[in-house]
This record gives structure tokens, C-alpha cells and sequence, in this order.
């Protein structure tokens, strides 16, 4: 078999099976917030504390990614499943997206750390890789905290969000 043979919808179906921890990553550009519900966020490394998640090249935050080098993180707690689907949701509006959204600065980026969030991270973008029809945005963590401590998580799987505890 080659990769000729692995259709989109062929990997979709085996990419569901994998467990996702969902985020919502946040960019403020000439006052206005940005922000969308990724399922790609990764540790990548504790020295120096780098995170990286993954972006369409098309999506309206890849462009504010051109703009502006620091960026936030979000990931999400086990209720807030309206939130993820709202972020990412196509056609919402590019000004005031938020605006249904509780949230506060972070404290380095000044992007949108939603309330009620299990985790939070700041970021300065370190690079970006071009991988197919997306982009792998690498991060360095300036920033970081945790939300309550009875906080679950939120997961993508098999096209459903689940709240973990």
C-alpha cells in the first residue's frame, strides 16, 4: 500500500480513535480576539517548556499567527464542551467571538484565557512548520497555570467532545 491509497476520509476514520485533550488557543491583534478549539496540543519539551498544536492554513488564526508573536492557551475543563463547539464552529463571527465566552488577559500575551478552564498557558510562537494543509505552531511557554483542582478534562473522540474526571 502507498500513500496514494490512503484516502482523507480513510485517516479521518483511524484519526477518531485517537483520545484528544481540546484547547481553545487565543490571539488578541489590534484589539480584537481570536480564538479557536484545537485537539492538537502537545508537551514537547520541559527544558526549554515548549508546547506546539496544529492550525489550517486557512483559518482565520493562522493569519493573526503572522502578526503576532505571542499567543494563549486554554485547555478546556469536562463542562465546557459548548465552548469548544462554539470556537469551533464555522461562520462565527470574526469580531466579538468572545464575546459569549467568560474570560480574562493572560498575563503575558494579553489573549483570551477562558474562565473555568482547566489549565492555562501564555506563549511566544518559536517557529512554524509547514505540514500539509495545516501548520505546526511550536511555542515557548512564558506563562502558565491550573484552574480547581477537581477540574477534568475535555476530549475529542469518534466526533464526540467527553468530559473526563
Amino acid at each position: 500500500m502507498t500513500d496514494a491509497d490512503v484516502t482523507a476520509d480513510a485517516l479521518r476514520v483511524v484519526a477518531a480513535r485517537l483520545a484528544a485533550g481540546v484547547a481553545v488557543v487565543a490571539a488578541r491583534r489590534l484589539g480584537v480576539e481570536h480564538a479557536a478549539t484545537v485537539s492538537s496540543l502537545t508537551s514537547v519539551s520541559l527544558e526549554p517548556p515548549l508546547v506546539l498544536f496544529c492550525v489550517h492554513v486557512d483559518a482565520r488564526l493562522r493569519d493573526v499567527l503572522d502578526d503576532v508573536d505571542t499567543w494563549a492557551v486554554s485547555v478546556l475543563a469536562d463542562d465546557q464542551g459548548e465552548v469548544a463547539d462554539w470556537l469551533a464552529s464555522p461562520g462565527r463571527p470574526a469580531v466579538g467571538q468572545l464575546t459569549r465566552v467568560p474570560h480574562r488577559p493572560g498575563p503575558v500575551s494579553g489573549a483570551a484565557w477562558v474562565d473555568g478552564a482547566a489549565a492555562w498557558l501564555d506563549c511566544r510562537t518559536e517557529a512554524v512548520h509547514r505540514a500539509g494543509d495545516h501548520d505546526v505552531v511550536v511555542g515557548r511557554v512564558l506563562a502558565a497555570a491550573q484552574g480547581a483542582p477537581d477540574a477534568g478534562g475535555l476530549v475529542h473522540l469518534r466526533g464526540r467532545l467527553r468530559g473526563l474526571r
